[in-house]
């Protein structure tokens, strides 16, 4: 555990006790604060009073008198669509609002690292697709490496809930346009960009507020190095920001979409291989394509991110090559959970908006298409250009018949995730891939993707079983 720092006495808000809200109490108390919790969920509360935790009704008079700051859990909208009533009484009465992101940054450095030989440094991903990938993937060739990293935020463990950084760490984490959004205090040592496509537009007004919770992290943080992804008018113009001229190699330019030119440092995948530029001559190169952890262009966009934030990082290319062939992938992101008879079965349940759900499909040949679920804004527009390879869909969800009306290829609705998986498997030939990537939210049948991912890879496992 993280404790906060420069809290101690102070009475600190908290609302939202889930993995994070829990986390960030924990830390305050061992910071010596006086943390008054509150969750509109009832066994939410008594979790927290179990461990001690006093729960106060932060919507009553006179809440926030005396009170330091408001920490806020990431789900909790404080401007748009509506801020929560909590945040709009303690801004009222002046009270500043934080998040665990902004406390752990404020935290996280201690006296101790006065004697370590070399100082831990903190790695931050963001992007709209591939920033779990792209973190843990991070965490992997520096575990592959022998260098001490520890993986969190919006994957694996809250960010307080880590443990103090030792000599030489390096700190991975993911942070969504929640977590950046808020946070106080930005200061990662490399700063990562991966992409951008729309998605929780309601929750920040619109693209460009979306755009914007994403740049805070380097237009606030300031970091030493900045790893872009260019193929979006958003990295191109971000990567501008922060460089001084074309030669300045403090940003480290991605690109799957063509060649990069220019005297900077760029890192590019084109055809399968990842090129590494600098200073306009050929540095190295990887060959992805044999790569099974890592298939189709979207991963390939995730190995170079990785790739350039491990050279920041001072490692050679081989060591970060041995990296990517030993690295398993993710669960639910371009998982091969089965192959037989010839098809190959692969769970994206963390598609979840059309940009991810279309680099799916462009991974993968001969394609049983299982989607559906709870669209989301925008419609299915977008996937039209990326169906090449789709042989058939399998429409999943409850609004399932409205979903399939937007799609050009040949459907079927199933409705269930077993009645997909039974028609997809009946029909699948050898050469086929058998994919969930359902272009949509979870949330009108599953309480999330992972659960709607595991139950794809069970159905499937059952089948092949019989």
């Amino acid at each position: 555990m993280i404790p906060a720092r420069g809290v101690d006495g102070a009475r600190v808000a908290l609302l939202g006790l889930g993995r994070s809200g829990l986390a960030a109490a924990r830390s305050l108390r061992a910071g010596g604060a006086d943390p008054l919790c509150w969750d509109d969920n009832p066994d939410a509360r008594t979790r927290a009073e179990a461990e001690g935790f006093a729960c106060t009704d932060l919507r009553r008079d006179g809440a926030f008198d005396e009170v330091a700051f408001l920490l806020l859990s990431p789900g909790i909208p404080h401007l748009y669509p509506a801020p929560n009533p909590v945040v709009t009484a303690a801004l009222a009465a002046g009270v500043p609002v934080d998040n665990d992101i902004g406390l752990f940054f404020r935290s996280f450095a201690t006296a101790d690292w006065d004697g370590f030989d070399t100082t831990p440094r903190i790695v931050a991903v963001t992007g709209s697709n591939g920033k779990s990938t792209t973190s843990a993937l991070i965490h992997h060739i520096l575990t592959c490496a022998h260098r001490p990293a520890q993986l969190a935020g919006n994957i694996g463990r809250g960010v307080l809930d880590i443990e103090p950084a030792v000599d030489g760490e390096v700190v991975v984490l993911e942070l969504s346009s929640y977590q950046t959004e808020l946070a106080r205090a930005l200061t990662p040592d490399i700063a990562v960009f991966t992409n951008l496509s729309p998605d929780h537009l309601d929750r920040h007004g619109g693209m460009g507020g979306y755009f914007a919770a994403k740049r805070r992290l380097f237009s606030e943080g300031g970091p030493d190095r900045a790893v872009i992804g260019v193929d979006e008018p958003e990295g191109r113009f971000l990567a501008g920001q922060m460089a001084e001229g074309p030669a300045d190699d403090r940003v480290i330019r991605v690109s799957v979409a063509g060649k990069l030119t220019g005297p900077g440092w760029s890192v590019v995948a084109r055809k399968g291989f990842l090129v590494e530029m600098r200073k306009g001559r050929q540095a190295a190169s990887i060959d992805l394509r044999p790569i099974t952890g890592l298939p189709g262009v979207h991963n390939h966009q995730n190995a170079c991110c990785a790739y350039a934030t491990c050279r920041a990082l001072g490692l050679a290319p081989r060591v970060i090559e041995a990296g990517f062939r030993s690295y398993p992938g993710l669960p639910h992101r371009s998982q091969i959970v089965a192959q037989a008879g010839g098809v190959l079965y692969v769970n994206d349940s963390k598609a979840t908006n059309v940009d991810s759900a279309a680099k799916a499909l462009s991974a993968f040949p001969n394609i049983r298409w299982i989607c559906g679920g709870l669209e989301k804004e925008g419609g299915l527009a977008g996937l039209a250009a990326a169906t090449g390879s789709v042989l058939k869909a399998y429409v999943i969800g409850r609004e399932a018949a409205g979903f399939a009306v937007q799609l050009n290829v040949p459907t079927e609705i199933c409705g269930t995730m077993d009645e997909a998986v039974a028609r997809a498997m009946s029909e699948a030939a050898p050469g086929d891939t058998v994919l969930l990537a359902p272009a949509a939210a979870s949330f009108d049948q599953y309480d999330n993707f992972e659960q709607r991912g595991d139950d794809f890879t069970a159905r499937v496992r059952q089948r092949l079983d019989r």
